[in-house]
């Protein structure tokens, strides 16, 4: 019996094996190749598959998802003789299982030479000045290139980009002291064009400014002008409403002559020629008023010409 119950268990152990590699479970975006007798036969995608157990066997497991492979500094010389270090990170997803398989050995490093062929040659054909400023035209012509290659591998190449593009020591200090030049060149414009700017403002609004302070005067001398005016019409109209006579006029000319004289300043002072007037109709006014007093000091009534019809007084006069 016991030599039975040996072949019974190495039956279900086999049976086991069977069942276990003729089941076949792939992940959701992966595909398997499965190749029969060493030739493929077909491609197993995502979900629960079935292959012949012995026969059948899986060759690759290959992840469709997109991948991301950066590469080593890779040195270029540009086309003015110039070496630079060029870091490249690449962008990738498979297509196509089978290709990716059987129509390159190891697709990475077929891309990472590829890569670096290409770069060579189209940085070969650019300066490092313009090599530094055109990473989009560099990016996308390593791109065409790179899908073009891969595309019969079963690859296709989504994004290339330039992490870092690295000149010499050298060159880079040169680089720096342009840099720092050109700033400080632009500072000094723009402070130059500050300064010139803050003169003309200033000039502009002293202009204003003397512009209003005279229109200011201008106005301040006509009002002025215009209430003396006022006041002088209102003085002569109060004086012409009283009618004053030569007496009151004498009198306040001769109150007026102390002030002409004050002031410390005022060595020489001229008299004009009406104060003769002025002095004969004051005398007068005050003749006058001596006849009216008498020697007693009472009230007399003048004597009427009677050749004439109006009164007379004679006038005292002054030599």
């Amino acid at each position: 019996m016991e030599p039975v119950i040996i072949v019974l268990v190495i039956l279900v152990v086999l049976v086991f094996i069977a069942l276990i590699k003729t089941i076949q479970v792939i992940p959701q975006a992966s595909a398997a190749i499965v190749e029969r007798f060493g030739r493929y036969t077909r491609t197993l995608n995502a979900g629960l598959n079935i292959v012949v157990p012995f026969i059948d066997t899986i060759r690759n497991r290959i992840d469709l998802r997109e991948q991301v492979v950066p590469f080593p500094p890779q040195p270029v010389i540009t086309q003015d003789n110039l070496v630079v270090n060029i870091d490249t990170v690449i962008y990738y997803q498979v297509t196509d299982a089978r290709a990716a398989t059987y129509e390159v050995a190891s697709y990475i490093q077929a891309i990472e030479q590829l890569t670096v062929t290409t770069l060579r040659n189209i940085i070969g054909g650019m300066d490092l000045e313009r090599t530094l400023t055109s990473r989009e035209e560099i990016n996308a012509a390593l791109r065409g290139v790179l899908d073009e290659a891969t595309g019969k591998w079963g690859i296709r190449v989504n994004r290339v980009e330039l992490k870092a593009i690295e000149p010499p020591t050298s060159i880079q200090d040169s680089m720096e002291k342009q840099m720092r030049a050109d700033r400080d060149k632009r500072a000094a414009i723009l402070t130059a064009e500050g300064t010139r700017q803050a003169a003309i403002l200033t000039a502009e609004g002293e202009k204003q400014s003397q512009i209003l302070r005279a229109e200011g005067e201008a106005k301040a001398a006509a009002l002025r002008a215009e209430g003396e005016a006022q006041a002088v019409r209102t003085v002569f109209e109060a004086i012409h409403a009283g009618d004053p006579d030569q007496k009151l006029l004498s009198y306040q000319y001769l109150q007026m002559l102390p002030k002409i004289a004050e002031g410390n300043a005022n060595k020489l002072w001229i008299v004009p020629s009406e104060i003769g007037d002025a002095l004969k109709g004051l005398s007068g006014a005050m003749g006058n008023f001596g006849n009216f007093g008498g020697d007693g000091g009472g009230s007399s009534v003048p004597q009427q010409n009677k050749g004439t019809g109006s009164d007379r007084r004679e006038r005292p006069s002054i030599d």
